[in-house]
């Protein structure tokens, strides 16, 4: 349990920033300050998650570890956000790069 809370933590977090940082992209005619303003609103719940993640994590994980989680975490959201939210396509050159970063989280967790 102590493991999977902070990563749960995450998740939230990153569905928070997800929306946050790319959500409105589908209101471009959406005055740029209350973009910005609603932006700010929706990442400060994302802290809200993302620091207790992190503090509560760092026992069990170290920052690069916990870092690499979130990173990871961020793209699986993202490629669903992407598909479902925004209506986009990934590309397979997409699915390359993101495998790529998987496979640094192996270098980052293996104990050598």
């Amino acid at each position: 349990m102590k493991i999977f809370l902070p990563i749960f933590l995450l998740l939230i977090s990153n569905v928070f920033m997800t929306f946050a940082w790319y959500g409105h992209l589908k209101f471009k005619s959406t005055p740029l300050i209350i973009t910005i303003t609603v932006s700010w609103l929706i990442a400060f719940i994302e802290y809200c998650f993302q620091v207790p993640a992190n503090r509560i994590g760092h026992s069990s994980f170290s920052a690069a570890q916990l870092k690499t989680i979130q990173e990871i975490i961020t793209l699986i959201v993202f490629i669903v956000f992407s598909i479902y939210y925004l209506d986009e396509e990934v590309k397979w050159n997409y699915v390359v790069g993101f495998i790529f970063i998987v496979i640094a989280g192996f270098f980052v967790f293996k104990k050598w």
